[in-house]
């Protein structure tokens, strides 16, 4: 499978709504990092991107919302909350 940018995107935006851990999501990125086809277009960011999520288990680098939206903007994404009753 080709990892694309909308691909990282999608991971990302499971992580955020809770439907990934994050130690699922480092794993993930690990994985895609060693075993990944990249698209060729995608690739520079896509593994820039990858990269910074296979440390987020390390305390010292963390994830915190601004380095989501960051890394969302590196693909080419934009964060939204809504916050509802």
């Amino acid at each position: 499978m080709t990892i694309t940018k909308q691909t990282v995107a999608e991971k990302l935006a499971a992580y955020l709504r809770h439907e990934l851990t994050l130690a699922q999501l480092v794993d993930w990125a690990e994985q895609a990092l060693m075993e990944g086809e990249f698209a060729e277009a995608d690739m520079d960011a896509v593994r820039q991107v990858l990269a910074r999520l296979g440390l987020a288990d390390v305390r010292a680098f963390g994830l915190t919302w601004e380095d989501c939206v960051e890394l969302l903007q590196r693909l080419g994404y934009r964060a939204r909350v809504e916050v509802f009753a």
